[in-house]
């Protein structure tokens, strides 16, 4: 491998572990937040509230700035403006807190949306194995700050604002490895999307997008409420804690190794039914037996989360037959994605608390998981965007 070649992979990989550590870096950090900010239980909530709606909305600027500077050069501002919103929310005040996560989270989105069309456009023949690392750094920068924000803390002493600015340094190294790239001459127009017209008219962008909405809706259904489901079957805080851990370690391996085997096929389907038939069985563990070898529920979630979540961003790679119509796929998808996403942990919670319990909430769940094995069906068939489906 040549060294540009080592410095573009590099890039990529350090780029896609920015994707999660301003959003998962708060949860940790969340009580101290409110008490030195002020901030009212729902106040704090809202912190990543906002910051999961702005993931939402904003991908549909990705083609856009595609078309104008290329994906390359877009990528490389998304990283900037990730580490200008993490330092702008350490600033005093409420409205700096809501502003600087809300910019960060608008990078985020860009290059959420960002990151398949940069696979297909610099590793057209290894889709499966870049989304793999791509996807597999994702997860990984999610579980890293999620465990080191409160230790780093404690060794630093700088308290939540100066943890805050520090997730600042991984943009800025990510953006400096980035740069040659960036620097090179850009597709500019040509790099720039086909028509939403065409994508929003084809069935597969709307199978994928069903994927992506519905998986992305378990996972942060778990993401917010695993530990609590765990506690109130009677398991001990820190057990719970260390639970979700395990979940979102395992996700890590499962998410490098599927899209290399699932890409090797031209139909995905035997995979994302698997991932999902695992994903129920996590499930029922949860529902049925949640203190009986709860450990082996969580590895079996992870499994099935982490091959969804990978299988479903490879699909948005591979469906398309150029860049820039991935770009569009993956702006329909995930924006509406994560739309979808941030209802769930707001109905779960409010299913609990009308039922009393998580038996509801977990059926709905699975109500969900089934309609999620449904789309994948659907969207892990052979299929070119633009074409008949078959």
């Amino acid at each position: 491998m040549s060294l540009r070649s080592a410095l573009l992979v590099a890039g990529f990989a350090l780029a896609a572990l920015n994707l999660r550590p301003a959003i998962a870096g708060v949860s940790p950090l969340l009580s101290e937040i409110m008490n030195d900010v002020g901030l009212s239980p729902a106040g704090g909530g809202a912190i990543t509230t906002v910051m999961v709606v702005c993931l939402g909305i904003f991908g549909p600027l990705t083609p856009l700035l595609a078309r104008r500077v290329g994906l390359d050069r877009t990528l490389l501002a998304g990283l900037l403006v990730i580490a200008a919103g993490v330092a702008l929310r350490g600033l005093d005040g409420a409205p700096m807190l809501y502003v600087g996560s809300a910019l960060a989270a608008t990078a985020i989105s860009v290059m959420n949306v960002s990151m398949p069309g940069i696979v297909k456009q610099h590793f057209p023949t290894r889709v499966n194995l870049l989304t793999g690392v791509y996807v597999s750094a994702v997860v990984a920068g999610a579980a890293a700050s999620s465990a080191l924000v409160i230790p780093v803390e404690h060794a630093t002493g700088y308290g939540w604002r100066g943890v805050s600015a520090l997730l600042a340094v991984p943009a800025l190294l990510a953006a400096l490895l980035w740069l040659p790239q960036a620097l090179r001459k850009q597709a500019g127009g040509q790099n720039g999307p086909r028509p939403f017209g065409a994508v929003l008219r084809s069935r597969v962008t709307w199978y994928v997008t069903a994927l992506m909405g519905l998986q992305s809706l378990t996972f942060y259904v778990m993401l917010a409420w695993l530990p609590t489901i765990f506690r109130e079957a009677g398991l001990p805080a820190d057990q719970a804690g260390y639970l979700l851990s395990l979940t979102n370690l395992v996700q890590v391996g499962t998410s490098l190794a599927v899209p290399v085997l699932a890409g090797r096929r031209a139909s995905q389907v035997p995979y994302v039914v698997g991932a999902g038939v695992l994903t129920v069985f996590g499930y029922l563990g949860m529902l049925l037996a949640p203190a009986t070898v709860p450990w082996l529920w969580m590895i079996v979630l992870g499994v099935g989360q982490g091959a969804s979540f990978a299988l479903a961003l490879l699909i948005i790679a591979l469906r398309p037959s150029d860049p820039a119509t991935v770009t569009a796929l993956s702006a329909v998808a995930q924006s509406v994605g994560y739309v979808i996403a941030a209802l769930g942990p707001l109905v779960f919670g409010f299913l609990r608390q009308a039922s009393g319990g998580w038996t509801v909430p977990l059926v709905t769940g699975l109500g969900v998981l089934a309609a999620q094995l449904v789309a994948g069906w659907f969207a892990g068939r052979p299929a070119t965007l633009g074409k008949p489906d078959p």
